[in-house]
C-alpha cells in the first residue's frame, strides 16, 4: 500500500486556502503543516476542522515537518528562494504562477528540479478547465494566422485592493495575470512568440515607485499570429469590459461569452475562469455574400468552479509524482509564457518593442 504524500502548504491566502481544501479532500494526501506569517493559517486551519500543525516561518516548517511535497502560494518575489529551498530538501513542488519574477530565476528553479529528480508543477489553472481546453482546440481549427483578443480587468476594493497592492510590490498586472493568457495563446498558435510591444499607466499614488496598475501588451508569433492582452487592477478600473476572450482566424471566430457572470463581477476570483458558453462563428459565404452557416452556441453551464479546478490541479500533481510523468514540455511552456510577459513589462518601461530571440 502506498503511503500518504505529506504536503506542506506555504501561503494560506486565496490560492493557498483553495489548494489546502483540495489536499484535505484527496485520498492519499496528508497536510503536514500550514505556513503563513499572519493569522491566515489559523483561519484556514479552523475552516478545515483544525488539527494541522501551524508555522510562521518557512525554513522552520520545512525542517520540522519533513514533507514529501511543498505547495507554494506565497507572494511572487519569494517564489524562487522558497522553491530552491524545497527542492534542495528533496521535496516535489507545486508552485503558483509565476514560477519566478525573472526568466533566469525560473530557469534556476527548473534546473534544480531536474537535478534533484523531483516533480515541479506550475499552477496554470486554465489548463485543467474543460471549457478552456475546448476553446483552445476549436481555435486551432480556425486556420492561420490567428488574432487573439483577451483581457482580465479587475475593479478591486476592500480586501482585494490590499491583495493587489501587495502583488504590485513585485509584479504588474500584465505579468501576474498575463502568464495564464499568454500560455493559452501559445497553446492556440503552437508557434514561437517573436516580439512584444506594450503600454502601461500608473493610476494610483498608492503603488510603489515605478509600478503601474494598468497594462496592455501586443505579441507577434512566428506563424504570423498576433495576440492582445490587457489587465488593470484597482478601484478606478471600469467594469464595462473586464472579460474579453476572443479568437479570430481565416475560417471564423471562437468567443467565450460569460453573459451572466461578467456583470459586475471583476473582483470575483471564481468569475475569472467561468465560460458559461462558447460562440462559434463560421466565415464561409455563399454567392450572395451571406453566411452559409449560423453561429453555433455550446452551453458550458455545468463547468467546474474554482475549488473543483484546484482539485483537478492537485490530482495532476499527485499523478505526476506517482506516475513519474515527463514534465519537460510543461516546464518549457511555463518558461515561454513568463518570458513573454516579462518582455512586455520591459517594453512598458523602455517604451520600445522587445524582440524575443533566445
Amino acid at each position: 500500500m502506498t503511503a500518504d504524500l505529506r504536503v506542506l502548504v506555504v501561503g494560506c491566502g486565496n490560492m493557498g486556502a483553495s489548494h489546502a481544501a483540495a489536499y484535505h479532500s484527496l485520498e492519499g494526501v496528508e497536510i503536514c503543516g500550514l505556513v503563513a506569517r499572519g493569522d491566515s493559517r489559523r483561519r484556514l486551519n479552523a475552516l478545515l476542522g483544525g488539527g494541522y500543525p501551524e508555522y510562521g516561518d518557512f525554513s522552520e516548517a520545512l525542517a520540522a515537518s519533513r514533507p514529501d511535497a511543498v505547495c507554494l502560494t506565497t507572494w511572487p518575489d519569494t517564489h524562487e528562494a522558497y522553491a530552491l529551498a524545497a527542492l534542495a530538501a528533496g521535496c516535489h513542488l507545486f508552485i503558483e504562477k509565476p514560477l519566478a519574477t525573472t526568466v533566469a530565476g525560473a530557469e534556476r528553479v527548473i534546473a534544480a528540479a531536474r537535478a534533484a529528480g523531483r516533480q515541479l508543477v506550475v499552477g496554470y489553472i486554465l489548463r485543467h478547465h474543460p471549457s478552456w481546453q475546448q476553446f483552445v482546440e476549436l481555435a486551432r481549427g480556425l486556420g492561420k494566422p490567428l488574432v487573439m483578443r483577451m483581457n482580465l480587468n479587475q475593479q478591486s476594493h476592500g480586501r482585494m485592493w490590499d491583495v493587489h497592492r501587495n502583488l504590485m510590490q513585485s509584479l504588474s498586472p500584465i505579468v501576474d495575470c498575463g502568464v495564464h493568457y499568454l500560455d493559452v495563446m501559445c497553446q492556440m498558435t503552437q508557434a514561437e512568440p517573436i516580439s512584444v510591444s506594450a503600454i502601461g499607466a500608473r493610476l494610483s499614488e498608492e503603488l510603489p515607485t515605478g509600478m503601474y496598475n494598468y497594462g496592455q501588451l501586443q505579441v507577434r508569433f512566428a506563424d504570423g499570429s498576433v495576440g492582445w492582452y490587457e489587465a488593470g487592477w484597482g478601484p478606478m478600473i471600469s467594469e464595462t469590459a473586464f472579460f474579453v476572450k476572443d479568437v479570430i482566424g481565416p475560417k471564423g471566430a471562437i468567443s467565450i461569452v460569460a453573459r451572466h457572470t461578467a456583470a459586475g463581477a471583476s473582483d470575483n476570483v471564481d468569475a475569472h475562469t467561468r465560460t458559461e458558453s462558447l460562440r462559434i462563428h463560421h466565415a464561409a459565404l455563399d454567392e450572395n455574400n451571406q453566411f452559409v452557416r449560423p453561429d453555433r452556441w455550446i452551453d458550458c453551464q455545468d463547468e467546474p468552479d474554482h475549488l473543483a479546478l484546484c482539485l483537478s490541479e492537485q490530482r495532476y500533481f499527485l499523478q505526476a509524482i506517482r506516475g513519474g510523468l515527463d514534465l519537460g514540455r510543461h516546464w518549457q511552456d511555463a518558461l515561454n509564457s513568463l518570458r513573454v510577459v516579462l518582455a512586455a513589462d520591459e517594453a512598458v518601461r523602455s517604451q520600445r518593442t522587445v524582440m524575443l530571440g533566445r
